[in-house]
């Protein structure tokens, strides 16, 4: 799935571009190029102001860090296929996907030239961060939290082996478990991993550290594994489980 120069993925629970995770993303674009490109399209279902806001948010965070920001405007699957837009993925040292909604999401970029801009420029050693929605995402199918019975859409397949819960901490106090046994599903060949706020899970495909303030978790069923700031958590490749 990656290969010896591709850089590390991110997948964190919340707190994208707040002062709180400064020292982590800092560490996500450290010796690489010091361009920081934010997408923040899962936010565009909630308005311009809202956009707008997470647009601010991310270039106070590149400017805390001492970076350049790349703010790209993606609101639909054209501007997705834009060349003009693609281009300012160009020398990222760090790609960002914000929160939001995960489904309009992952149809917006999915089998776009943006997408795949992304994937070349994660594989040529660019470090790749997703928060909540931009978590989630990185699946092979992103389920629909709010209405889990209702199913949900397929997502970028980058991570196809794995399926994440961000918001974890605050999520399982907000649902019973019999309505997040729908989200963790029962397909053997995917570990489900729940990300809790102000954390992140680093590395990947199969190895990833766990950074930040709370823990990671591996759900199976309702058992629940946890992993806290420093533990390294495993997800094998589905071909490994045959």
């Amino acid at each position: 799935m990656g290969s010896d120069q591709a850089g590390p993925i991110a997948l964190v629970g919340s707190g994208e571009y707040l002062p709180v995770m400064t020292e982590f993303e800092a560490g996500l674009i450290a010796g690489r190029s010091p361009r920081y490109v934010q997408i923040a399209t899962a936010a565009v279902p909630d308005g311009p102001a809202t956009l707008e806001r997470w647009h601010q948010l991310g270039v106070a965070q590149a400017e805390r860090i001492g970076v350049t920001p790349v703010t790209v405007p993606v609101a639909t699957r054209d501007d997705a296929n834009d060349p003009d837009v693609v281009r300012l993925l160009d020398d990222a040292g760090l790609i960002y996907l914000s929160g939001g909604n995960p489904n309009f999401l992952a149809q917006t970029l999915r089998d776009t030239a943006l997408w795949r801009a992304i994937e070349h420029q994660w594989r040529g050693g660019a470090a790749l961060a997703g928060c909540s929605a931009g978590a989630m995402v990185m699946a092979a199918w992103v389920p629909t939290i709010r209405h889990p019975r209702e199913g949900g859409t397929p997502g970028l397949g980058l991570l196809s082996h794995l399926r994440v819960i961000p918001h974890f901490d605050a999520f399982v106090k907000r649902m019973p478990d019999v309505a997040t046994r729908f989200l963790v599903g029962r397909d053997e060949r995917v570990t489900v991993v729940g990300v809790d706020e102000e954390t992140a899970i680093v590395g990947g495909p199969e190895e990833w550290v766990v950074h930040g303030s709370s823990s990671a978790w591996i759900l199976q069923g309702a058992q629940r594994q946890e992993y806290r700031a420093g533990q390294t958590l495993r997800t094998p490749l589905v071909e490994q489980r045959a």
